[in-house]
């Protein structure tokens, strides 16, 4: 038997991702491809997808860390197709070899180009809990790949790779005088997130912690543990912060999210204990929040999973 919190994270992304592929699936494909970014010497990343879509990994980032000993890989996109490009474009800045592969957590836009990195021979890494939950919803997922706007020729090659290393707190990786921190803060944005955070070169990988000009998905968040993060991801020396869909960020971008997050729970709870409907709650909950251009069908996505459907935030 999984653990009650396991299953009930499952059941919840399920229903999120179920609505957001019925919303995407007739979405147009982004007209410009990504390149991967310097972000500084031996940080690559891809920053700020337009036109986020299912076939782009819904816009999300990915990145490199170069030391003198090899690559490590921060998340690894949609699909193995995805991930294929992303490994050439790695080529394309360093022949060094692919050492390890970090999931910053288990959604499918950050862990399902995987197995394309096994073959290169990389170790997976991630917090337990991101192991917890793919071994338990990543094939089902998978096989729903058509209901969330997905091709069979987007994700053909595409297998779930475990991570076969996980971490329970805090974890370094040693690249060869480059060292990358793994932190994890508690429950943020899905309960296995986590941070990586590269002391030496003041940057810090944020994952889904940190949305900059996008709409967050919030369906499976723990919002006072989420603040909180915010906070203490404040606190740290990083001076460039990439955060999991959006362009380069900095503190106020951190101050920028917690205040999404704070207005939208408020009003969310405010226009769900007197109305059930979607249309009507969405339209005062996009008067209210700041403008994002991009995944505003979270909005709704959002109110639906967290609000509707349990009955109101917890």
């Amino acid at each position: 038997m999984k653990p009650l919190y396991v299953r009930k994270a499952v059941q919840t992304a399920t229903s999120i991702l179920l609505l957001l592929g019925s919303i995407l699936i007739s979405t147009p494909e982004a007209s410009a491809e990504q390149h991967l970014a310097k972000i500084a010497d031996g940080i690559y990343s891809y920053l700020d997808t337009r036109n986020a879509t299912p076939k782009n990994s819904f816009g999300a980032n990915a990145g490199i860390i170069i030391g003198k000993e090899g690559v490590l890989v921060v998340d690894t996109l949609v699909s193995a197709k995805e991930a294929a490009r992303f490994v050439k474009d790695i080529r394309s800045v360093s022949d060094r070899p692919i050492k390890y592969v970090v999931n910053t957590h288990a959604h499918l836009d950050h862990t399902f180009g995987n197995s394309e990195f096994a073959k290169t021979g990389a170790v997976i890494v991630a917090h337990q809990n991101c192991r917890k939950n793919l071994e338990l919803n990543g094939e089902a997922t998978l096989k729903r790949a058509k209901g969330y706007g997905l091709t069979d020729d987007d994700l053909a090659g595409t297998v779930i790779k475990l991570p076969s290393v996980t971490f329970t707190d805090r974890m370094e990786i040693d690249l060869g005088g480059l060292r990358v921190v793994l932190i994890y803060p508690g429950p943020t944005h899905t309960n296995e997130s986590i941070l990586v955070y590269v002391p030496e070169k003041r940057v810090l990988f944020a994952g889904d912690t940190l949305f900059t000009g996008y709409h967050p998905n919030i369906g499976d968040a723990d919002l006072p543990g989420w603040i909180k993060t915010l906070d203490y991801m404040g606190s740290l020396a990083a001076e460039t912060i990439i955060p999991g869909h959006g362009p380069v960020s900095g503190k106020n971008d951190l101050a920028a999210m917690k205040d999404y997050l704070i207005a939208f729970d408020a009003k969310a709870k405010e226009l769900t204990a007197s109305s059930n409907d979607i249309g009507f709650i969405v339209s005062e909950l996009k008067k209210s929040l700041p403008q994002r251009p991009e995944l505003d069908f979270l909005i709704g996505a959002n109110v639906q999973a967290r609000y509707l459907k349990k009955g109101g935030a917890e």
